[in-house]
């Protein structure tokens, strides 16, 4: 289950690649050098693939939790969590 906590730290990783992507426009806009916006711009990455690895390991604590209560393995739910995994790698590449 998500707590607020969690969703706080969520929300804040997500305001801070937003800052990050601001800073990216304004070095765009000022011509820095390219290595410096290629530097940023894998930091933004980055961080978003931070908040993506968060959120998937949320989700699969969740659907193994659920199948835990039912006191054996639910295969269903490690298929469910994987295929979760497997879009957000997909996109990522």
């Amino acid at each position: 289950m998500v707590t607020k906590t969690d969703i706080e730290k969520v929300l804040n990783r997500l305001r801070r690649v937003e800052g990050q992507v601001r800073g990216l426009q304004r070095m765009i806009s000022e011509d820095k050098r390219c290595e410096d916006v290629l530097t940023q711009l894998a930091a933004t990455r980055a961080a978003l693939d931070r908040v993506g690895v968060f959120l998937i390991t949320h989700r699969m604590k969740e659907c193994l939790k659920h199948s835990s209560d039912e006191m054996e393995l639910d295969e269903t739910a490690v298929e469910e969590a994987f295929e979760v995994f497997m879009k957000y790698v997909h996109h990522v590449r």
